[in-house]
């Protein structure tokens, strides 16, 4: 599925918890030249069933996020459940957790916000 800003990737496989007011995401960031790598295997395990319901990347070719995303930042258990998926499908390097509460109160990093991350593994 595509917007104009948003490719998204969903679940065909397996069940997961609806989506609370507590979720989150995982955020993997991308150049374009690992983008299309990175994002083919993340698909593919959203729709697999291994990480949650929905994963979404910026629609435009340059650097780039992926976004992630858990029911409830405070399932600590699922969270880290899929981070460990993330590892599997050869995401290793530290990646940030950023609950959805923080991205409706507008709190991002690239306007000077600091400790944004409820986790960072």
């Amino acid at each position: 599925m595509v917007n104009d800003s948003w490719i998204y990737a969903r679940r065909k496989t397996g069940t997961y918890p609806e989506h609370t007011s507590r979720g989150g995401k995982w955020l993997v960031f991308a150049s374009g030249r690992s983008m299309p790598a990175i994002w083919k295997r993340v698909k593919a395990a959203v729709e697999n069933g291994q990480l949650g319901e929905l994963a979404k990347r910026n629609a435009s070719s340059g650097h780039g996020v992926i976004c992630v995303y858990t029911y409830d930042w405070k399932d600590h258990d699922d969270v880290m459940r899929i981070r460990s998926e993330l590892r599997t499908i050869g995401i290793a390097k530290k990646i940030p957790y950023k609950t959805d509460e923080n991205t409706e109160r507008g709190i991002y990093r690239a306007g000077g916000s600091k400790r944004i991350s409820a986790y960072c593994e």
